[in-house]
C-alpha cells in the first residue's frame, strides 16, 4: 500500500516497509546517490527510517566523478543534501562491526 509522506512521525515512518523517491543525481565512480530535500526526493527522515528505499534515477542525472556532481549541485547548495554510498556501519568498543545502523538496510536504484 502506498502512503504519501505528509509529515509522518518517526514512529509512523518506522511502521512502513519502505519508501520510493526520485533522486537528484548519481555518481558513477563511487556508486553514490544524492538526494535533495524535496517533495519528489523526500525529507531526510522519510528516506533514512524505513528499512527499504527504492530510488528512481534518471539516466541524464548520472555523472562520472564527484567534482562533476558538486558543480551540478551548485544550484542546490542551500537545500539539505543526503549522499548514499553504501550501507552505514559502526563498531562498538570490542570492535564488533554492525552494518545498516543509519538509513535503509536495502537500497535499490532504478535507472530510467
Amino acid at each position: 500500500m502506498f502512503i504519501p509522506d505528509e509529515n509522518l512521525t518517526k514512529e509512523q515512518l518506522d511502521l512502513n516497509d519502505g519508501v520510493v523517491t526520485m533522486c537528484a543525481l548519481g555518481i558513477a565512480l563511487t556508486g553514490t546517490v544524492v538526494l535533495e530535500s524535496s517533495r519528489e526526493q523526500g525529507r531526510r527522515a522519510a528516506t533514512l527510517i524505513p528499512d527499504y528505499h527504492l530510488c528512481v534515477l534518471r539516466r541524464e542525472n548520472i555523472v562520472e566523478f564527484v567534482p562533476q556532481a558538486i558543480r551540478k549541485l551548485e544550484a542546490s547548495k542551500d537545500r539539505p543534501l543526503t549522499f548514499f554510498s553504501g550501507p552505514s556501519a559502526t563498531v562498538d568498543i570490542e570492535m564488533t562491526r554492525v552494518r545498516g545502523v543509519h538509513g535503509p538496510r536495502t537500497l535499490d536504484v532504478l535507472i530510467v
